[in-house]
């Protein structure tokens, strides 16, 4: 393990590039997987990688933190590397894979081999190698923010995603000439997969959408579907509902034609509903996605309407609610009624499941999915902290017990459910706590400074059905650099966010 107060030396670009084998020791391929299916048969994780954010105007950078998940393990639940970034400020916040399933093939550009992982105030864009040392990533190359900034005018990126022969990175706006944020230039920029490179902006000029925040892509129904967080100056800055009056907030899906890069409908899901994330059923033959909204705590289905074809000028889709968490009432909070805040989802690789995340109620949730997404049934749920449970300053007067608050290994744990990342085989939900540092400090100030963590949920993959797994926990609040924030995971190998089949 590396010093904890040591970074790695940056390696050259395409250093490690030109082997076509993962490490023998996983036995995970450079191929990637045929189909959700065979990905679902594929051995068990042993590594977990997650960004640690550290608190704004210190002297010490966000990291890249490297957890042992494999049981067996000696170090398992443990923070066994840590990487750090090469400035402060960064805040690390999503990240995606430099190949996956869609790339299958292609000499010189490993599946799973490289995370890019993106600073959302910085603007930096890192590209970190966990393919020569999977135990101890290195870094392997930083685009700059200003580079970006000149080249394709953007700032504030968001989702990475590898095509089947580029990256594709989303932005949330961009800087003015005082450094200030604007919501202009949010979209998509085309990164090079092997030199890294800014190639250009995705989408035809004109193109652009109002905000910006995630996406996702299905070829085989010949579409991009995007959707948007807010006005940066606002989002960064923590949440005013005044703003949400004043329409500084999402409500918005944007609906692109794949092959023709042209934004061809935008959908309103509601006011203020703030739309996050985009994801599909894997089965590429699905015209089927969802959106969680996370003020509305809703998650909507997205399909196409019967009687549209892939290749038809104008693809008309639309979206239903199929998950409506209620508000609770309350007192001792900024507001009568307390939304659930759906800040997360994702799927099951067989899309039998989806599992959601309540961050300010506390919850995770499981449904169990019917074949066309139309239907979904509550089979397990677990209280994960939130701002609900006993002892708060919260109140609920509904009537319903608040839960009590959750101690994992003599931790309390802080914030409230927040993002999921499921294993390829489904057993195994990993949850982290923490949305935002300014958010978090807003809603959760106690995590703020104590700490935020990690946790894992054993998924009963047949009726349904969550249990909290008391050996495993890593509580930021403890690491060496001082108490972190912890947000999106990525799993060694892949996992149920990680590969999109063509």
């Amino acid at each position: 393990m590396a010093s904890p107060d040591a970074k790695a030396a940056p390696a050259q670009a395409g250093a490690c590039c030109a082997s076509e084998t993962m490490d023998a020791t996983t036995d995970l391929g450079s191929g990637g997987f045929a189909s959700p299916l065979e990905a679902m048969a594929r051995p068990c994780e042993k590594l977990l990688y997650i960004p640690a954010v550290l608190k704004k105007g210190g002297d010490q950078p966000d990291y890249l933190a490297t957890v042992d998940v494999d049981p067996s393990s000696a170090n398992y639940s443990q923070v066994i590397h840590r990487l750090q970034m090469p400035e402060p400020g960064d805040e690390l916040h999503h990240m995606g894979w430099n190949a996956c399933t869609s790339c299958t093939g292609q000499p010189g550009r490993p599946v799973h081999g490289f995370l890019v992982a993106p600073g959302v105030l910085s603007g930096n864009i890192y590209f970190i190698d966990v393919h020569s040392e999977p135990s101890a990533p290195c870094l392997s190359k930083v685009l700059h923010a200003a580079e970006l900034a000149e080249k394709v005018g953007v700032a504030l990126p968001h989702t990475s995603h590898c095509l089947p022969d580029e990256l594709l990175v989303s932005f949330m706006g961009s800087r003015n000439s005082d450094g200030g944020l604007e919501a202009e230039g949010a979209g998509f920029v085309r990164l090079d997969p092997r030199t890294l490179e800014v190639l250009g902006r995705w989408e035809c000029a004109g193109n652009w959408p109002r905000f910006g925040y995630d996406y996702w892509y299905q070829p085989r129904h010949n579409v991009l579907i995007s959707s948007e967080w807010g006005h940066p100056d606002c989002f960064t800055r923590g949440f005013n509902p005044a703003d949400v009056s004043e329409g500084k907030y999402g409500s918005k899906l944007y609906i692109w034609d794949w092959a023709k890069k042209s934004m061809i409908q935008e959908i309103d899901v509601g006011q203020g509903s703030i739309p996050l994330e985009v994801r599909f059923f894997h089965d590429p033959d699905k015209a089927v996605g969802f959106v969680g909204c996370a003020l509305s705590s809703e998650l909507r289905r997205i399909f196409r309407r019967p009687g549209t074809a892939v290749g038809e000028e104008q693809l008309l889709w639309d979206t239903e609610c199929v998950v409506k968490v209620p508000p609770v009432p309350v007192e001792g909070w900024c507001l009568p009624e307390m939304p659930a805040l759906i800040t997360d989802f994702c799927i099951s690789l067989d899309d039998r499941f989806v599992y959601l995340s309540c961050w300010l109620h506390g919850d995770v949730r499981q449904y169990k999915v019917c074949d066309d997404g139309c239907e979904m049934q509550l089979v397990g749920q677990v209280f994960l902290g939130g701002l609900l449970k006993k002892g708060g300053p919260v109140r609920r007067l509904d009537g319903e017990e608040a839960p009590e608050p959750l101690v994992v290994k003599g931790v309390e744990i802080q914030g409230g459910s927040q993002m999921l990342q499921l294993s390829l085989d489904g057993r195994r939900l990993f949850v982290s706590t923490s949305l935002f540092s300014s958010w978090d400090l807003q809603f959760y100030p106690d995590m703020a400074s104590r700490g935020a963590q990690l946790l894992q949920l054993d998924v009963d993959t047949e009726m349904g059905g969550l249990k909290l797994n008391h050996d495993f926990l890593v509580d930021f609040g403890t690491e060496p650099f001082g108490p972190a924030l912890c947000h999106e995971m990525r799993l060694r190998g892949g996992d149920s966010t990680s590969d999109i089949w063509l």
